[in-house]
């Protein structure tokens, strides 16, 4: 007997109606009856109704009733309003009947057990995820040079189209020299620029290639002097390092990152909250004490940051700690309460320990553009600052600041940061920073 056709019946009564499915193979005979049931037909006067609605729970697999009262399969056929032909997968479901209640949601890994899923999709009752595959981890120049991307593309983007078919002369020395400028590198460097691509090119056609090879070369000689390693004393227990900056430039992630790289080289560090105006700072640089394994020693907000600088001298000589790193405020709505302030807190130190503080690091967002000039002179004059960390190079396309910065006020540049994590925040190197804003390769 062939296979592959079904029927779904539903029979309607004129007062009430319900649905329900009958699954059974048919004949031939069947078949034609199902055809001539498509058709409408007049009900016969002699033909009862039956007397109550067949109900889904009455109706069992084979297709046939469970009781005496219920119409005959011949009935049910006559009675059909639409017939289908469905597929067995259908069929072979359990009954459906629409004013059900919707059943609960069932889970993948619990369909797992009896459905195949297709392809694309897995549970974990299923297949084990695929361990993902090992990033190779990127060097510290490819760091750089991502982080320097926008200031780098935008720098030799501009470059390569004032240089497309041209000949070096006046006029064009002169449009680069304000490119870079705006640029944000500096009076001091665009003319050294200019000045070296004049006696090396004048007259003669110019490439992009040729102009970003020459500024890199320039700006490595603007920025060897400054890029120097950050010393530390340890004749002095404890070297007191005082962070001082604007709030925002990172100070109190740059401390803990300082403090992972101290504690990862064996030696005993301890970290002050001195920002003793904002609640988020003391609890930023308890969790990187914690996460570092660093002492820590804070008070309550708003208490006076001059005696925190004594008290946290004298806890980390007692304990023998090798560094003390002091955060500070960097309030400059309020520049003469704030650099009042810090006076106070370097004469404080200077009573303990006649060098102290021995290092007074600035940090620096580059976002901030020519700002970051102005805060360097404000921090130097106040503070004595006597080294810089530059930050936040990977999100600004002004990260030719740092050169401006090195070639006016000739400050040590310590470290660079590129980013949020421990390790984006390295020693400055002087051709590393020139090639990556140059967009030279290594």
């Amino acid at each position: 007997m062939a296979r592959g056709f079904f029927k779904k019946v539903f029979t309607f009564s004129s007062e009430k109606s319900t649905d329900a499915i009958v699954v059974e193979e048919l004949t031939a005979e069947e078949r034609e009856a199902v055809a001539e049931a498509s058709l409408p037909k007049q009900r016969t006067p002699d033909v009862p109704e039956a007397s109550d609605p067949v109900l889904p729970e009455e109706i069992d697999t084979a297709g046939g009733p469970a009781s005496d009262d219920v119409s005959s399969e011949a009935e049910a056929e006559a009675e059909a309003e639409d017939l289908a032909l469905v597929p067995l997968s259908l069929l072979e479901a359990e009954e459906v009947v629409e004013d059900e209640e919707p059943s609960e949601p069932i889970s993948l890994d619990q369909l797992a057990t009896d459905v195949a899923l297709p392809k694309g999709f897995s549970t974990s009752a299923e297949v084990a995820p695929e361990p993902e595959a090992p990033q190779e981890k990127l060097s510290w120049f490819q760091r750089l040079k991502a982080g320097l991307f926008r200031t780098s593309s935008q720098l030799t983007g501009q470059i390569a189209a004032l240089f497309t078919k041209r000949k070096l002369d006046d006029d064009t020395l002169e449009e680069l020299e304000d490119l870079l400028i705006q640029a944000d590198l500096g009076v001091e460097t665009a003319m050294r620029v200019t000045g070296a691509l004049s006696s090396e090119r004048y007259g003669k056609d110019v490439t992009g290639e040729d102009v970003t090879r020459i500024m890199a070369s320039e700006i490595v000689k603007v920025l060897k002097p400054v890029a120097k390693p950050l010393a530390l004393d340890l004749n002095h227990k404890p070297h007191v390092i005082l962070v001082v900056g604007v709030n925002g430039t990172g100070k109190t992630t740059t401390i803990g990152k300082l403090a992972a790289k101290l504690s990862g080289a064996g030696l005993k560090v301890m970290l002050a909250a001195g920002d003793t105006f904002r609640a988020a700072a003391i609890e930023q640089l308890k969790i990187w004490a914690d996460r570092t394994g660093s002492g820590f020693i804070g008070t309550k907000l708003g208490a006076d940051a001059a005696g925190l600088a004594y008290d946290a001298f004298e806890k980390a000589k007692a304990e023998k700690s090798d560094v003390l790193i002091i955060d500070t405020a960097g309030r400059l709505q309020n520049k003469t309460e704030l650099m009042a302030e810090l006076e106070k807190i370097v004469r404080v130190l200077g009573k303990l320990d006649p060098d102290a503080p021995h290092t007074v690091l600035q940090t620096l967002d580059a976002t901030t553009g020519q700002n970051a000039m102005n805060q360097v002179e404000i921090f130097r004059n106040v503070a004595g600052v006597n080294g810089l960390v530059m930050t936040k190079l990977d999100g600004t396309a002004r990260g030719g600041i740092l050169v401006a910065i090195a070639a006016k006020h000739k400050l040590p540049v310590y470290f660079i940061g590129v980013g949020e994590g421990v390790d984006d925040l390295e020693p400055f190197e002087a051709e590393d920073f020139a090639r990556a804003i140059a967009g030279v390769s290594a």
